[in-house]
């Protein structure tokens, strides 16, 4: 499976010829840094008396990353099998008008398919990076910048996950289906712009001296 390969056979198989994993993969690898970052700084606050106050919360928040990481870590093997389908459709016959229309249909019901992954790695960041924010603001101090590190790779996955909607989205037919998930690109990536913001100034304030 592609997630149990090591660091080095994974990157080498990124830049292989092979389309499959790409940037939808990329994308999902990126949510699950930065969900197993702000993990990380849960597990460096929790345990330590100075943030006593906010331990039960950071346990909390932490069964919530460990959950969103396992879910982005499904997405980058989930992503490259939607590809795969894409490209299995385009391999089938179309010598006759039947076996044509056949192949047409397939190739748009994979393509919305390869479409719906992504979007899923999407709508994920949005929880990561509120998640982030609360961890950024009351997290062990000396991690704050893993939180941030935690924030841009989670918008770095939005935003590399929007790209795989919309080229997508130019291959389907369906106008219904192309403008309603359009819009809900455009709503998710405002969303967390605003977030990876908000996160990127507690992080530039709790690192500058008093």
């Amino acid at each position: 499976m592609l997630t149990n390969l090591r660091i080095t056979e994974f990157l080498d198989e990124l830049a292989s010829t092979s389309p499959a994993p790409g940037g939808g993969s990329v994308a999902a690898l990126a949510g699950a840094l930065g969900a197993a970052l702000t993990s990380m700084v849960c597990n460096l606050t929790a345990g330590k008396k100075k943030y006593a106050g906010v331990e039960q919360e950071m346990k909390t928040i932490l069964a919530k990353t460990e959950e969103l990481r396992k879910t982005f870590t499904d997405l980058i093997v989930r992503d490259t099998e939607a590809f795969n389908k894409v490209m299995e459709a385009f391999s089938l016959p179309k010598e006759t008008d039947d076996q044509k229309a056949l192949r047409t249909a397939a190739i748009q019901e994979a393509t919305k398919e390869a479409t719906l992954v992504p979007l899923r790695v999407m709508k994920h960041t949005v929880d990561g990076l509120a998640l982030a924010k609360v961890v950024a603001e009351k997290g062990n101090v000396n991690s704050v910048s893993d939180a941030g590190v935690s924030a841009l790779m989670l918008y770095a996955a939005a935003e590399g996950a929007a790209l795989n909607v919309q080229i997508n989205l130019s291959g389907i037919n369906d106008s219904e289906f192309v403008g309603w998930h359009a819009d809900e690109v455009i709503s998710i990536l405002r969303s967390c712009k605003i977030k990876a913001d908000e996160i990127r100034e507690i992080v530039r304030n709790k690192m500058t001296p008093a």
